[in-house]
């Protein structure tokens, strides 16, 4: 079963819910950014990237850090493009079941993952999202106590369930708007489309008159809180 129909609604209900999170960037201008999470792949990244480069667009990437244990210098590569990056859990196990000393370790361990791959500062390393878009009001409670940006999601057309290129497109045109964040998947779940996919995207939406954004860029928005830690 597809659930791609009720994203649009937990959006609505959830961003006024938990305001501490970045839901979507500022709806006065024509800002969105496409995200990518469960990487780096070097079965589906590379082509991404690729076209990512071709259209000399910015994008976020939301890593496993097992994953970038296992491909240290493609996230090296991906960092070295200029892309933002952020953490996505070690291996993709829910953070609302984790015991607040274990969240803590496996962000830790993601973190020096990163850190070790594209040898960076870990200060740089400060926006999370939650796998599965799971998590309780404690959570972010912890994330928000521990310097941790958390990051949600506006877009999200369900790729992962591999429902075809034009389909995902659809979904995408049909409900993006100013400041929209855009969740799509470079791993081994929806990876296998994601570059067409991007591909055909990225001039639809230029057509729009959309322009592409960090997600750092959008916390800069004019109505993401200033006080927000940085």
């Amino acid at each position: 079963m597809q659930f791609a129909p009720l994203y649009p609604l937990l959006h609505r209900v959830l961003k006024p819910r938990f305001p501490d999170c970045l839901w979507a960037g500022c709806q006065e201008t024509p800002k969105i950014a496409l995200t990518f999470d469960d990487g780096p792949s070097p079965q589906h990244t590379f082509a991404l990237l690729e076209v990512l480069e071709r259209h000399r667009i910015p994008a976020s990437f939301f890593w496993l850090g097992v994953c970038v244990d296992r491909s240290p210098q493609l996230a090296q590569f991906i960092y070295e493009q200029g892309h933002w990056i952020g953490l996505h859990g070690y291996d993709h196990r829910s953070f609302a079941a984790m015991q607040p000393s274990k969240l803590k370790q496996e962000l830790e361990k993601t973190k020096r993952a990163i850190t070790q791959a594209c040898q960076i500062s870990s200060d740089k390393l400060i926006d999370v999202r939650p796998p599965n878009g799971l998590f309780t009001p404690h959570t972010i409670r912890l994330l928000n106590q521990w310097g941790y940006r958390p990051v949600m999601w506006s877009v999200v057309p369900e790729d992962w369930v591999h429902p075809g290129v034009s389909i995902v497109v659809q979904r995408v045109l049909a409900q993006v708007q100013n400041g929209s964040v855009i969740v799509l998947h470079d791993g081994c779940f929806g990876g296998r489309d994601v570059a067409e996919t991007v591909d055909r995207l990225i001039p639809a939406l230029i057509d729009r008159g959309y322009q592409f954004a960090s997600i750092n860029d959008l916390w800069s928005s004019p109505n993401i809180d200033p006080n927000h830690p940085a």
